[in-house]
């Protein structure tokens, strides 16, 4: 192949990247969930620099096809390369389908894939060695088959980032790195969600067309190699290109600096932001936010929750009267935003179960998540510390025997098990759980009787809450109170559960549904629950984990992060409605206070009915880290930027120039010295300073 038909072949893919990229930009502009508040320069950059953005992924990409076609040559076969490499490929694929492999942990479809690939490769060079009146045909078709793979590969992530768009508002982040992971429960969440059969019909024959088009006269092509020294140069060239389009999406990247988030993230390229994602899990706070000496950051923490270590914050809880060993139930709902209750005004009845269980308990109204994942919900609940850039520490290295609630329950001598209608290795929940003292009850402890109803995500959530409740009948025989957390799946794409529960159909596959079936579910639990002997000794508390989107014109929508949460014990917490600005983190310790417990606290989250609490709510993204206080947020930034926002009594946000230093100082001192005791082992119960 001389060097001029590859380039051409370079045109023709990078062209239809570009123009792909154009159309969708254009369309993602048009969607119901972005908000087109643009000046001519946000659609400049939009438009012009995410050309740019997309002309220099298509060269990075590009290497896969270039790789194939500047290794295409006939030397390869003659001996002894020809036996060598043969003997290369039959060890390989001994390994893949006789051995576990490092592609075993990513899903059952990734050693799938790895699988085919190698074998078909394998294939294809045995039959070009025995066969070598085949090659020029034989190659020509690989040609095209890779040429396809391209197109549709193209057509199909430009519609994989539409659905991601539509749901989140945002290309691609850490959320698709964690679909990319957990293949086996995402594909099939797909498809249970979409038309999928319809979906991939259509797009294999456009890409065919496409593919005919620019195939059609490229079996010349094969005609003749360029020579070694050619393949050499021109690697070369094309190695400088890949370095300089990396450095220059690197540089139009610092240029994504509008002050409407929408703007920054359709200037980007969905394929780099999910190479960024994947590269940065974990975002260290001392290089990219900003901060203030540590010593003081220690102080601002310890005046403002009266915390004594200058090192390790730990406060003193002592209570004057006797405690209440009283079983909990936390279960902590999937997606459940404050806006779909009744008290919020909603008319549509999706919880009429959770709207009477809030008139009959502690109701919170003025309670914020502290971010937009499940793992975050369940990091505020269990360890009530400030949420920390990158991945939530329930996905991170080294995480066990951590200072938590289920640690207070141990200590106290309650029985601490975790629930989740899914199986828990996703998310690493059963690493976390487990490695700090949990008992864990997923879906592999079914067995097949005690499942009427399951999709990709898990069994129903009746059905969890039904062995939830055997278990808890086992406990009371023991004679210890029990703790027992219950993490729900159904309010979750697609949305699907059991026929003739409630008025909207499965099949409608609906958000409302979802909603309405989970508080449906809850209905039954707590009717099930007055029946069995340990309820009369039982709180129940309810929290979403977090709001059902995430999606807004600033880079923390305030608004979808407020959620409910209700804490119920009849005869035990009087009816009350409590709008105390609260935080996610600060809604154990208020349960603990309740119950009177005494104990050295390591949490930031606080008793909001203690006389010196500080109302405030910390919120955040993987990378903004938000600080509400009053009718301020303060948001921190990576690049050590610092914003400010006056809030609104409906939570809308309007950007402020001038910067409250205290509250600027309160927040880094918060997020600071988080990060601080993360990085140096002093959350654990058994610290050891690094």
């Amino acid at each position: 192949m001389q060097i001029d038909k590859l380039l051409n072949t370079f045109i023709k893919i990078s062209g239809f990247y570009i123009l792909v990229g154009l159309i969708l930009r254009s369309i993602l502009i048009f969607l119901p969930i972005t908000e087109r508040v643009f000046d001519i320069s946000d659609y400049a950059k939009i438009f012009l620099l995410g050309i740019v953005n997309d002309w220099c992924v298509s060269i990075v990409i590009f290497v896969f096809l270039w790789l194939h076609l500047v290794f295409l040559s006939n030397s390869k076969f003659k001996s002894p390369w020809g036996y060598i490499i043969i003997g290369v490929f039959i060890i390989l694929l001994c390994y893949l389908y006789f051995f576990k492999t490092i592609f075993d942990d990513y899903g059952s479809i990734v050693p799938t894939i790895i699988k085919i690939f190698v074998t078909i490769k394998a294939l294809s060079f045995i039959i070009l060695f025995l066969f070598p009146s085949l090659r020029s045909n034989w190659r020509h078709t690989v040609y095209i088959f890779i040429f396809f793979l391209y197109i549709f590969l193209i057509i199909f992530n430009s519609i994989s980032e539409y659905l991601f768009w539509n749901e989140f508002g945002v290309r691609y982040n850490f959320i698709a790195v964690d679909y990319l992971i957990y293949t086996n429960e995402v594909i099939g969440n797909i498809l249970e969600s979409y038309p999928v059969i319809s979906m991939f019909s259509v797009i294999l024959l456009i890409s065919i067309l496409i593919t005919y088009f620019f195939t059609s006269k490229s079996n010349k092509y094969f005609m003749d190699f360029s020579s070694f020294k050619v393949k050499i140069l021109s690697s070369l060239v094309y190695v400088v290109l890949v370095i300089g389009s990396v450095f220059l999406l690197e540089f139009i990247q610092k240029q994504e600096n509008s002050d409407n988030v929408f703007a920054n993230e359709l200037q980007a390229n969905g394929l780099f932001r999910f190479y960024e994602a994947f590269s940065d899990s974990s975002l260290d706070y001392e290089q990219f936010y900003a901060q203030i000496p540590i010593n003081k950051a220690f102080a601002l923490v310890g005046k403002q929750y009266d915390k004594k270590s200058k090192i390790v914050i730990s406060e003193i809880i002592r209570d004057t009267l006797p405690e209440l060993r009283k079983n909990v139930i936390l279960v902590t709902i999937e997606s459940m935003s404050f806006d779909f209750m009744k008290y919020s005004g909603n008319t549509k009845n999706l919880t009429p179960n959770l709207d009477r269980l809030a008139k009959e308990g502690m109701f919170f109204t003025n309670l914020y998540a502290t971010g937009n994942r499940t793992v975050r919900g369940l990091e505020a609940v269990t360890l009530c510390i400030p949420p920390s850039p990158g991945e939530s520490l329930i996905k991170r290295e080294d995480n066990d025997n951590l200072f938590s609630t289920g640690y207070i329950f141990k200590q106290k001598g309650y029985k601490v098990q975790f629930f989740y209608g899914g199986y828990s290795y996703f998310d690493d929940m059963d690493v976390f759980f487990k490695g700090n003292g949990y008992q864990i009850i997923d879906r592999n402890s079914f067995s097949s009787d005690e499942i009427t109803f399951a999709n990709i995500w898990g069994v129903c959530d009746e059905d969890m809450f039904k062995k939830a409740i055997k278990t808890f009948d086992e406990n009371q025989k023991s004679n210890r109170p029990f703790f027992g957390h219950i993490m729900t799946v159904s309010n979750h794409r697609p949305f699907t559960y059991p026929e003739g529960r409630i008025d909207i159909p499965s099949t409608s596959k609906s958000r409302d549904g979802g909603v309405k079936y989970t508080d449906y579910a809850i209905g039954e639990f707590i009717k099930e629950a007055h029946k069995h002997q340990w309820f009369q000794n039982t709180v129940f508390v309810f929290v979403a984990d977090h709001c059902a989107s995430s999606a807004g014109k600033v880079n923390i929508p305030l608004e979808r992060y407020h959620i409910p949460a209700i804490i119920y014990a009849p005869g035990f917490v009087k009816p009350v409605i409590e709008r105390t600005l609260t935080s996610q983190i600060d809604l154990m310790p208020t349960l603990f206070g309740k119950l009177h417990f005494s104990y050295t606290s390591q949490f930031f989250g606080q008793n909001i009915k203690k006389s010196d609490y500080n109302p405030r709510a910390l919120v955040s993204t993987y990378q903004n880290l938000g600080y509400y206080k009053g009718n301020e947020l303060i948001v921190l930034s990576p690049n050590r930027k610092v914003q400010q926002y006056e809030v609104d009594s409906n939570k809308q946000l309007k950007a402020t120039h001038d910067i409250n230093k205290t509250l600027e100082e309160e927040a880094i001192a918060n997020y600071q010295t988080t990060s601080y005791l993360i990085e140096q082992n002093l959350l654990k119960t058994n610290r050891k300073k690094k």
